[in-house]
């Protein structure tokens, strides 16, 4: 697959606009591309809209716009790209209990030798070990997260692409050994992914000039955190509840957003050294919380 360039990069503006629906769309990408291998490993397989989700993902929470910071991103991501012929992944570590963590990846030293896609079964079996990026591996200790890759020859390749074939990702680690058959909606978009590009998941833009809505730093189930587009004064934000005005709203729920109400003001006065708080309840519409800094 071809690097991603800026051009399909959406600034931070127009993607505000986009976000909510990008990332659920991405979100379902995502899950059909993913493989559990056995209780603690999971596989990742990317593409270009897995990566250009990262960038603009990490663009976002980092509040990077500057053209130099951008090509940096996804100089970074695009190292990930799936090159032509090949399944590109990143593998998981999952591990549940913090006060395990060291101790099982130490368990998994050498895994990096251990991984592969076996195609077909039995002695006749195809295996194309993965390739670890060596970036990550220290002499004694491995990360969490692996980024790895199958090179795929012409034989291997129609081999993944027969559906006849049986497809397995298997681990062979002395500590770890687990096999997980790819699903069929997971081996297809594989398939697919080897001979042309996934068609686009990012929403349309909008029209430059059109109004812009605020940015959203924060979502909850219960209301979101926005910095106004044309805020009253520096370090202006603003909470909205998701649900409409209501006498009759779930006391949890009130209590939820409430909460988040308090957050924000504990950091403005943290910030400020005191602040302003505006309520606005309206029937029918969402409760909103005006926060308001004041200068030392």
């Amino acid at each position: 697959m071809r690097p991603l360039v800026r051009d399909e990069i959406a600034p931070l503006g127009p993607y505000a606009a986009v976000r909510d629906a990008y990332r659920r769309a991405v979100i379902a990408h995502k899950g059909a591309r993913r493989l559990g291998v056995g209780p603690n490993v999971t596989l990742l397989f990317e593409d270009r809209e897995t990566l250009r989700f990262q960038v603009q993902e990490m663009l976002w929470v980092e509040r990077i716009g500057e053209p130099a910071r951008v090509q940096h991103e996804l100089d970074v991501y695009n190292e990930l790209m799936p090159r032509e012929g090949e399944l590109s992944a990143t593998l998981f570590v999952e591990i549940t209990e913090p006060g395990r963590i060291r101790a099982e990846l130490d368990r998994l030293v050498g895994i990096d030798e251990h991984v592969a896609l076996a195609l077909g079964e039995g002695d006749g079996a195809r295996v194309v070990p993965a390739r670890f990026d060596d970036k990550q591996f220290e002499e004694d200790r491995i990360s969490a997260v692996q980024y790895i890759r199958f090179p795929l020859d012409a034989q291997a390749a129609a081999a993944l692409a027969d559906a006849a074939t049986r497809a397995a990702v298997r681990i062979t680690h002395p500590v770890y050994r687990h096999e997980a058959e790819l699903p069929p909606g997971l081996r297809a978009s594989l398939v697919a992914g080897l001979s042309r590009e996934p068609a686009s998941l990012l929403p349309p833009l909008p029209e430059p000039g059109a109004a812009a809505g605020p940015d959203v730093l924060l979502e909850t189930a219960a209301a979101r955190v926005l910095r106004p587009r044309s805020p009253a004064a520096p370090g202006h934000l603003e909470v909205e509840a998701r649900a409409p005005c209501d006498p009759e709203l779930d006391p949890a729920t009130w209590s939820a957003v409430l909460e988040v109400v308090r957050g924000v003001a504990r950091e403005a006065v943290a910030r400020g050294g005191s602040c302003r708080i505006v309520a606005d309840l309206t029937p029918g519409e969402p409760p909103r919380w005006q926060i308001l800094p004041k200068a030392r």
